[in-house]
């Protein structure tokens, strides 16, 4: 049997793995049907879906140089058998699903829930950051001294703490 991409076939189940399914088109010629193109819905055990000696119609996906022959169920049903998201053209359904974008418009900022730091001496400029970076510096360095001491104190055995 002369096989082509893209058209449809019958076959017959001849056996049944947790990946997938095989199915036999003529006696020469065996194809797989992957756990994922049985059904248009979520398949967990291919046994809930299909049966060995199971006569199905099946796609033919791919042909591989290697001699393997992918195939598809759901891809062979009729057009109005398939979900809309299967159809050709359609939208996938995680847009149709989606909220619609926020869009942020510039807006006055709203301090009543937390309103800003006050700093000392915001009117001279420059030398008030230099002001609070070296705050900032200095009670960094205390608090880093601080955790370098409990993880040396950690990393030490009870036997050397006195």
């Amino acid at each position: 049997m002369q096989l082509e991409v893209g058209n449809i076939y019958e076959g017959k189940v001849t056996g049944i793995t947790k990946f997938g399914a095989f199915v036999e088109l003529d006696k020469d010629t065996t194809g797989m049907v992957h756990i994922s193109e049985v059904a248009n819905t979520f398949v967990s055990e291919i046994k809930d879906h299909l049966t060995e000696g199971q006569t199905v119609k099946v796609k033919v996906l791919s042909l591989g140089d290697d001699g393997k022959i992918s195939l598809s169920i759901k891809k062979a049903l009729p057009q109005q058998e398939r979900p809309a998201k299967f159809r050709q053209g359609a939208k996938p359904s995680f847009q149709q699903n989606r909220p619609p974008k926020k869009t942020f418009e510039n807006k006055p900022a709203d301090f009543t829930k937390n309103p800003p730091p006050v700093y000392e001496n915001t009117n001279s400029g420059n030398a008030d950051f230099e002001d609070m970076l070296s705050k900032f510096k200095a009670t960094s360095e205390e608090r880093f001294s601080d955790l370098k001491k409990v993880i040396d104190n950690k990393r030490r055995s009870p036997s050397r703490r006195k």
